[in-house]
């Protein structure tokens, strides 16, 4: 004989109030996940417009252009993206798991060598190591082992291929110095003091914006169209 339901709820109000309470319950959890979702989604996009697509959050479980790649989504707010010119503690350390010598200046030599273990590792070869390439290599890297400066993305392709991003560069006759191989009267006018491979990254880095704002790429020469 068929199983007819809704006799059943008929006879036995109390299983159809649970039933609909179950249901009610499950559309409801539902729903909130759905809007987790979608809010992360919006705070990620927000993240990035802020940031000027710059700082990885690490956390950026978005991905952003400050990340290593789609692969590269952070699952922690509380590491950071290190990338060409990102100095201190933290690229030591990284530098050490890669077995460079550890002098603190995210340059070219690291660079490469993050390029070659992300390739090894499955990761987009970027050279950046965002939070997916620091766990792979077992290291994690807080805020504040980076003296890193949030800048806009085509000021960074400017330093990478001024200086591979090593605020220390000087060029072969010393004339361009620092990350941005800034010259004397350049820097001099933009209000820099003492020689720029001895400044503060933080300086070079206010001091090469405030010469983008005033004059967009065209100081930089071959460079402009990094």
């Amino acid at each position: 004989m068929t199983h007819n339901r809704s006799i059943d709820a008929a006879r036995d109000p109390w299983r159809a109030s649970l039933r609909a309470s179950r249901q009610r319950r499950a559309a409801a959890d539902r729903a909130h996940r759905w809007s987790l979702r979608r809010r992360g989604v919006a705070l990620g996009a927000v993240v990035v417009t802020a940031l000027g697509g710059g700082v990885a959050v690490a956390g950026n479980g978005g991905t952003s252009a400050g990340s290593d790649s789609g692969q590269e989504t952070s699952r922690s707010t509380s590491s950071t993206t290190l990338r060409p010119g990102s100095r201190g503690k933290g690229v030591k350390r990284l530098q050490r798991k890669l077995g460079l010598r550890a002098d603190g200046v995210y340059g070219r030599a690291t660079k490469r060598a993050v390029k070659r273990f992300q390739r090894r590792r499955g990761l987009r070869a970027t050279g950046i190591a965002g939070p997916a390439t620091l766990r792979k290599l077992g290291i994690r890297i807080t805020r504040n082992e980076s003296s890193s400066v949030s800048i806009p993305a085509k000021l960074r392709r400017i330093a990478e291929c001024e200086s591979g991003g090593n605020p220390r560069a000087v060029s072969a006759d010393g004339r361009y110095r620092g990350k941005y191989q800034f010259d004397m009267d350049t820097w001099r006018g933009l209000g820099g003091e003492g020689d720029p491979a001895e400044a503060p990254e933080s300086t070079q880095d206010r001091l090469a914006l405030k010469l983008y704002r005033q004059r967009g790429a065209a100081p930089w020469g071959a460079c402009a169209d990094a």
